[in-house]
């Protein structure tokens, strides 16, 4: 497995290594060892999978201390623009976005730590994400930013749509409460 730091502290891709013959392909998608090797020495306790249509946008999503979350993210079908959002305050990079193509043929995924908020858009039809979190969900601590904040400016490759009503009724970046070290651990 091939890491690359992110320009944000803290965000990881990583590319595995994948075997390929008439068959098919092969490859290790998780490996808790390897992980912890290059600093992402977390627990995951939660997995998910989501189905979305082309265009679609989810987040910026996040939660707060205590069941601030990190993320491994993977894209098993399709395609998506992947969004992490530095919100840890203090940070130099605070208010900043970096994004990721994550897809079936690429197979990489994306190492988010708490204090980053998350989102994504579908690329393709029918695309299948997979992660795994280091926190289980509590709507009790659930947060986040509306996915279309002018001041964040997120360019999104596509016209975002299907947005849910609960994404569309998140607070703007300027209302946002910087997380604080208990969200971020």
């Amino acid at each position: 497995m091939e890491s690359i730091n992110g320009r944000l502290k803290g965000l990881v891709l990583l590319r595995p290594r994948v075997f390929s013959d008439p068959r098919g392909w092969f490859m290790e998608a998780y490996n808790q060892i390897d992980l912890a090797r290059i600093g992402v020495d977390v627990p995951f306790v939660q997995d998910n999978v989501s189905l979305s249509a082309k265009g679609i946008v989810r987040g910026i999503h996040l939660q707060r201390a205590p069941h601030a979350q990190g993320k491994l993210v993977r894209c098993l079908r399709g395609a998506i623009f992947d969004v992490a959002v530095d919100l840890r305050s203090g940070s130099p990079t605070f208010g900043e976005w970096e994004s990721f193509e994550l897809s079936e043929s690429n197979h990489c995924a994306l190492y988010i730590p708490p204090g980053f908020g998350h989102a994504f858009q579908a690329l393709e039809e029918a695309t299948t994400l997979y992660y795994k979190c280091t926190r289980g969900y509590s709507k009790e601590c659930e947060d986040g930013i509306r996915f279309d904040d002018a001041e964040l400016g997120i360019a999104w490759p596509h016209p975002p749509q299907g947005i849910s009503d609960k994404d569309a009724a998140l607070a703007p970046f300027e209302n946002f409460h910087p997380l604080g070290p208990e969200d971020c651990a």
